[in-house]
């Protein structure tokens, strides 16, 4: 079975992942799982308390099939999780690897950015991370997808979902007709 896991930490960005997981494990079937800092409860900007499936330390990348950082204040503290042994480990596998929102600095932190196109809140939300990939910065609302990495500023989250499946290999027309659906209030009156 096809298995998402997503990381969460302290203060996640409710919105960011939730259609995505929602329609993996109610549409498509897949397993979806959680991890977070420690293994312990995570509470969402929101004020959703989410008790993870397991701890970041504790991800084995033979287990899933995509491992999704979303957003939340955090990335951009001293206070943020080292993701970049288990992030370039997951690109190397051949999994897919994404972020969304400040999630993306995770991505860009474990070196994934340097060479692909990839977007983010914007291009100054990443320089502090040592990143490298300025040249191939695309500036675009929507989520932008290389390969098998997959990025997205945090107002895209119907285009991430949709980037995130296709590069799962789940792209038809059901997900054309949702990825419209969902996208149409975002059409002009």
């Amino acid at each position: 079975m096809t298995t998402i896991l997503t990381i969460l930490t302290p203060g996640f960005a409710d919105w960011e992942t939730a259609l995505l997981n929602a329609g993996a494990r109610d549409y498509y079937h897949l397993e979806t799982r959680f991890a977070a800092p420690g293994g312990d409860m995570v509470t969402s900007s929101g004020g959703l308390r989410v008790v993870p499936h397991l701890a970041i330390e504790a991800i084995e990348v033979a287990a899933v099939d995509a491992i999704l950082v979303n957003g939340g204040a955090i990335w951009s503290t001293p206070s943020a999780p080292d993701l970049g042994p288990v992030l370039r480990a997951a690109h190397e596998a051949g999994k897919v690897v994404g972020g969304i929102c400040d999630g993306v600095l995770a991505l860009a932190r474990a070196d994934l950015l340097d060479t692909i196109a990839h977007t983010a809140n914007g291009p100054e939300s990443l320089p502090d991370t040592g990143y490298k990939g300025e040249a191939h910065f695309v500036g675009t609302p929507r989520a932008v997808r290389s390969g098998n990495i997959v990025t997205a500023p945090g107002t895209a989250p119907v285009t991430f979902m949709g980037a995130v499946f296709e590069a799962l290999g789940l792209r038809n027309g059901d997900l054309d007709f949702y990825l419209g659906l969902y996208a149409a209030e975002h059409q002009p009156a």
